[in-house]
């Protein structure tokens, strides 16, 4: 038998859900709910707790409790990559026009607010390895963020990773200001002579760290994120970009699709 405050929590999404209650519309208050369920306060709180964690309602200190509006859904599938990769060799107006980002939310460029940094730093043993190069190699070090206009929080936590010494090859690949550049990394790497074949991905799903939480605008009462390491290799098996990606769980779906072989008759 479901607990009180599940069944309030699930009484409050039908109401959102059949837009009974809409985005922006403030919540009843625990008072309220008190009342109409005969509960204690830590039961209604605990049934509230359940909503923020799903996004469904957010609450502002000192006013109170509101529908949240619906965050952008991201939509990353497997495809993306030979999607950029068909870009490479695009006209400049052509990779400008829309971005992996652009991709894979739906949105257009000027939905969008794109920021980057970048640093020079020297290989741990973890990139060394990914790498496989020695400890303290130069690397650049790369830092995306980008949001949608009508949110803050950024759709994910993107930092990346180049050999300096491959990337100098083209200074404009140092400058963070020539971001985001039209084609992304693959376009990047091109200017360079470099072709990816293949791109892996690890991922795995953990609660988010409270920084995390607070750049994503996650509640940290069960929304997970998913942690993302993608190896970028060229056609000589050499892994030439490592990335680390934190995906938000409650706006992230990741669709991978596989092809299969026929079998020989």
């Amino acid at each position: 038998m479901p607990a009180k405050y599940e069944l309030i929590a699930d009484a409050l999404r039908q109401r959102i859900e059949a837009g009974e209650l809409h985005p922006g519309d403030r919540v009843p208050g625990e008072a309220a709910l008190m009342e109409q369920y005969k509960v204690s306060t830590p039961t209604v709180r605990q049934a509230l707790a359940v909503l923020r964690a799903e996004g469904l309602i957010e609450a502002k200190h000192g006013v109170g409790t509101y529908v949240r509006v619906p965050r952008v859904k991201v939509r990353r599938t497997d495809e993306r990559y030979q999607w950029e990769k068909n870009r490479v060799r695009e006209p400049d107006s052509v990779r400008r026009s829309t971005g992996a980002t652009e991709h894979d939310t739906g949105l257009s460029m000027p939905d969008l607010v794109f920021s980057a940094r970048y640093e020079v730093i020297n290989a741990t043993d973890d990139l060394a390895d990914a790498f496989a190069v020695p400890v303290g190699t130069k690397l650049l070090q790369r830092d995306y963020r980008t949001h949608s206009r009508t949110d803050d929080a950024p759709f994910n936590l993107s930092r990346s990773y180049l050999i300096y010494e491959l990337a100098e090859g083209n200074p404009d690949l140092l400058d963070e200001t020539n971001e985001p550049w039209p084609g992304g990394t693959q376009h990047q790497l091109c200017t360079i002579g470099i072709e990816v074949a293949t791109i892996t991905e690890e991922i795995e799903a953990r609660p988010p760290t409270a920084r995390e939480a607070e750049e994503l605008g996650l509640s940290l009462e069960g929304t997970a994120v998913f942690e993302l390491r993608k190896y970028s290799i060229d056609t000589t098996g050499r892994v030439v970009e490592v990335a680390d990606v934190i995906l938000p769980g409650d706006r992230t779906q990741l669709v991978y699709t596989t092809h299969l072989a026929k079998w020989v008759k």
